[in-house]
């Protein structure tokens, strides 16, 4: 586009497409018509095309024209919009946390962690998900506030990060009524009977999984590893396997995936980190987020 181009010259052009001619748009605005019409001309010029052509005693616009109408519609709608959007954000200032959630958290589990903060008056709320690593990267560049994870931060000589403990919980398994009811007689030796379904080697779960299986001589007929916790629910919930879950949200998981419990990982606790790059958390979000639940 020309260095000459000209958001007046657009707006001028806006109204005689609007008006459907250039006298009338000069009436609207209140120039002279010479004035609206040298405005329009040099919108041409800039842009290398006509705009607009005789039809009848009015104008009609150009195939080029109507390109310029559309994002001309589209640029002075959003100015219309701007005295309101600035008057909102001065009467109403939002509340901003951006928070990196690891990709092997429980989405349940995460909602249940940002619940002391999700009643907060204006809140903006940015959630992204990812590896880790990943969201530790944007969290140095202060793109987030925190990130949550289910493993503390890994040692990293060019970044500091700081790991805050924010809950636990027990692990247990669930599945269908008819699975549960399949297994539940012979729990957890069952688990190499029934199909069992996983979470992927990723996640901080999976090896204290291992670990529970190999003690108890348990080989578990696997058929279905996942790397996000809650299309594992999902898959579970139809049917396809029992699967461990942290019982710290049974009741939400209850309601959400009308699943039952079938018994507990004795042994296995899953935890929950929030981690940041300071060691005396400065946002007060955060700093709600890593208070002891009453």
């Amino acid at each position: 586009m020309s260095t000459s181009f000209n958001y007046k010259h657009l707006y001028y052009f806006w109204v005689v497409a609007k008006e459907g001619g250039i006298s009338r748009a000069a009436e609207k605005l209140d120039m002279a018509v010479q004035t609206v019409s040298a405005q329009v001309r040099e919108l041409e010029r800039s842009l290398g095309y006509a705009l607009l052509k005789p039809a009848g005693r009015g104008l009609v616009l150009t195939e080029a024209g109507q390109a310029a109408m559309h994002q001309a519609d589209l640029i002075f709608q959003l100015g219309e919009d701007l005295p309101a959007r600035v008057r909102d954000a001065v009467s109403t200032p939002a509340v901003r946390l951006s928070v990196g959630v690891c990709d092997g958290l429980p989405k349940l589990v995460v909602h249940r962690l940002l619940r002391p903060v999700i009643a907060e008056p204006n809140l903006h709320l940015l959630c992204h998900e990812g590896e880790l690593d990943d969201l530790l990267g944007d969290l140095a560049l202060h793109r987030l506030d925190i990130v949550l994870a289910d493993r503390p931060a890994p040692v990293n000589p060019n970044i500091k990060l700081y790991s805050h403990p924010m809950d636990s919980s027990t692990i247990g398994w669930y599945g269908t009524p008819a699975l549960v009811k399949a297994a539940r007689k012979d729990f957890p030796e069952c688990l190499s009977e029934v199909p069992v379904l996983l979470p992927t080697a990723h996640t901080a779960m999976r090896g204290r999984l291992d670990k529970w299986f190999e003690q108890r001589a348990i080989r578990p007929r696997i058929v279905g590893e996942f790397a996000d916790g809650a299309l594992l629910k999902t898959f579970g919930a139809s049917g396809m396997g029992v699967f461990p879950a942290a019982e710290w949200v049974h009741d939400d998981l209850l309601a959400h995936y009308a699943v039952q419990r079938l018994g507990p990982c004795e042994g296995v606790t899953e935890h929950f980190f929030a981690i940041g790059t300071e060691k005396k958390v400065l946002h007060p979000l955060v700093q709600r987020l890593l208070q002891p639940a009453p």
